[in-house]
């Protein structure tokens, strides 16, 4: 994600398989009607698939898909593959950590999976290469600029050069999706005489000032890993130049992150700082110890995605709720950072067709079904839980915020190596030891060096 350390960890599945079970005869395996062809004549790797066909062949067919974060990878390859028998699709697990690298290498062997999980950082060396397939011919086949949110293909596209991403032809389609925003301890709150989520940004403040009159931490913290930037993240949302912004992300000429909104957004966080909003260790703690201490009851909100939903609900129950930050005016579009598990797939696959079949799926009722029971929002922002209670909640303000146009790329999609100013830069904000200006400034040079 970049890298892709916004998106969420392994989280604990909650699949309810015979529901899986009993939509596997939703779709009748059709006959394979064409195949595409992905080299050219010359020899050299053409990745634009000709002749495309949305039908898939009843003979047996062999596929591999490449991931790093599981689930929902594994339990949506179970459903599709339930849904057509005479398919088996083979997982390749591969840390996080070593993910961008591997990727790089396997999709630019001869053996390349024919699916992999998308990776913008992986993404700047094999689009231009032609070893991942443009999949524009598939969208106009499927239909996916009606099946997909718009928000949720723009961050997937890239020109030839993969020097900027946003425009361009399509490379990926979502899997589940991910929204970042803010998570609410009720109790607490009541306990401090908040009663209900705040609707503006003054409101929040005066939030946080509540509970910590009544001796209670507003904050939980991880600051030793991403948890700081994501308090950055989401000041960002709440206060930046979102057109600016995107295109920052995706490298448009020019772009810079040096503006007065994101000025004020980590002027806020110094802020909070030095009121002892956020905790003294947090530098010191990990996003699991942080989650941990807002599960006990030790903090009144917790700023992270909605990965952390299940292991929330779990903990505090009917206590635990999910805002997005709001900006200064109560009627402004709600913005947030939110990404994808997407997929891309080889432009060497033999089975491109029924590859492209298997991304066709993500959108499914099915698929829904499951990307909720992993903790993730559907691609269908329609779909619902029909239970109530957090998931709800997030699911409701992803697809409200989806519907206007308010989802935005997380920052470190910037660059590849844009998590490594990122997370050391918060760090100093948070110790005191870097101010607003350098910060910024340091996040500048990182984008310049890849896009200047």
């Amino acid at each position: 994600m970049s890298t892709r350390s916004t998106d969420p960890p392994p989280i604990r599945s909650r699949i309810d398989r015979a529901l899986i079970r009993g939509a596997a005869g939703a779709t009748a395996v059709l006959l394979l009607t064409s195949c595409a062809t992905l080299s050219s004549g010359n020899g050299e790797r053409d990745n634009v698939p000709e002749d495309v066909s949305t039908d898939i062949t009843d003979e047996p067919v062999e596929l591999t898909l490449a991931y790093t974060d599981d689930p929902p990878s594994t339990e949506l390859v179970e459903g599709f593959t339930e849904q057509h028998p005479n398919v088996s699709i083979e997982l390749q697990q591969t840390p996080f950590t070593d993910y961008v690298k591997t990727v790089t290498l396997s999709m630019s062997s001869d053996e390349a999976p024919d699916i992999a999980q998308y990776n913008p950082g992986a993404m700047r060396s094999l689009i231009p290469s032609g070893h991942v397939m443009d999949l524009e011919p598939y969208v106009e086949a499927y239909g996916w600029e009606e099946s997909f949110p718009e928000a949720t293909l723009e961050p997937l596209r890239a020109d030839e050069d993969a020097t900027r991403f946003g425009t361009g032809s399509l490379y990926a389609v979502p899997g589940a999706l991910s929204v970042l925003g803010v998570f609410y301890n009720r109790e607490l709150l009541a306990r401090a005489g908040v009663e209900e989520p705040p609707a503006t940004f003054e409101e929040f403040e005066d939030a946080l000032a509540a509970v910590d009159e009544e001796g209670i931490a507003p904050f939980s913290v991880g600051g030793l890993e991403v948890g700081g930037f994501q308090v950055w993240n989401t000041l960002l949302n709440a206060f930046g130049d979102h057109e600016a912004y995107r295109d920052w992300v995706h490298g448009a000429p020019g772009s810079t992150i040096e503006t007065d909104e994101a000025m004020t957004a980590t002027g806020i966080l110094t802020r909070w700082v030095e009121a002892g909003y956020i905790p003294e260790s947090a530098n010191a703690t990990s996003d699991d110890d942080a989650k941990a201490a807002f599960g006990n009851g030790e903090s009144a909100f917790l700023m992270i995605g909605n990965w952390a939903a299940f292991e929330m609900e779990e903990a505090l129950g009917e206590d635990v709720g999910f805002f997005l930050l709001p900006g200064e005016d109560p009627d402004q579009v709600p913005m947030t950072s939110g990404s994808s598990v997407s997929y891309t797939v080889s432009s060497g696959t033999e089975h491109p067709d029924v590859a492209a079949a298997f991304l066709d799926y993500l959108s499914s009722p099915e698929a829904a079904r499951i990307q909720l029971d992993t903790g993730f929002m559907p691609v269908d922002t329609d779909a619902s839980t029909g239970e109530g209670g957090v998931l709800e909640e997030i699911n409701s303000v992803y697809g409200t915020a989806a519907e206007q146009d308010g989802i935005v790329p997380f920052p470190d999609f910037a660059t590849p190596g844009m998590i490594d100013q990122l997370t050391p830069g918060v760090q100093g904000l948070i110790a005191g030891s870097t101010d607003e200006e350098t910060f910024l400034s340091d996040l500048q040079a990182e984008w310049d060096r890849v896009h200047g």
